[in-house]
């Protein structure tokens, strides 16, 4: 998973962890080009303001309100195996199971943050932390 720092690779503040924008993910089924290669492994950044209000100027959008998550998704993808590039139409293609997992993980890492929750054993008391949200669709 790729960490980037704060504004111009400036230095972080003692102690903090520098603010994560970009998170990989893997598809429970993979997205199937045209040449046949099935692509898995990818990698999704942190939406924008302008990335969630862009997409309502679109007509797609606009006449299926049901389109605003494709054009969503198209736009903070990064990156979706070896392909050039990752647009609405990319998104437009893949599997149903493969979009719902994406609008998922798509939720997680932009409205609920972090997936970890700090827990303490009940018998020995030590504290460590425990992933709350699964890898792959369905997982907890």
């Amino acid at each position: 998973m790729r960490r980037e720092g704060g504004a111009a690779g400036g230095p972080q503040g003692l102690g903090q962890e520098p603010l994560r924008t970009e998170f990989e993910f893997e598809l429970p089924r993979g997205f199937v080009d045209e040449a046949g290669t099935v692509h898995r492994n990818g990698a999704m950044r942190l939406a924008t303001a302008r990335d969630e209000l862009l997409p309502l100027r679109d007509i797609r959008v606009r006449e299926n309100p049901a389109y605003l998550s494709v054009v969503l998704l198209g736009r903070v993808i990064t990156r979706l195996g070896t392909l050039p590039s990752v647009h609405d139409g990319t998104v437009e293609n893949m599997f149903a199971s493969d979009l719902a997992f994406l609008q998922d993980f798509y939720r997680q890492i932009n409205a609920e943050g972090h997936t970890r929750a700090a827990v303490a054993c009940p018998h020995c008391e030590e504290s460590f932390e425990v992933e709350l949200a699964g890898s792959r669709l369905g997982e907890s």
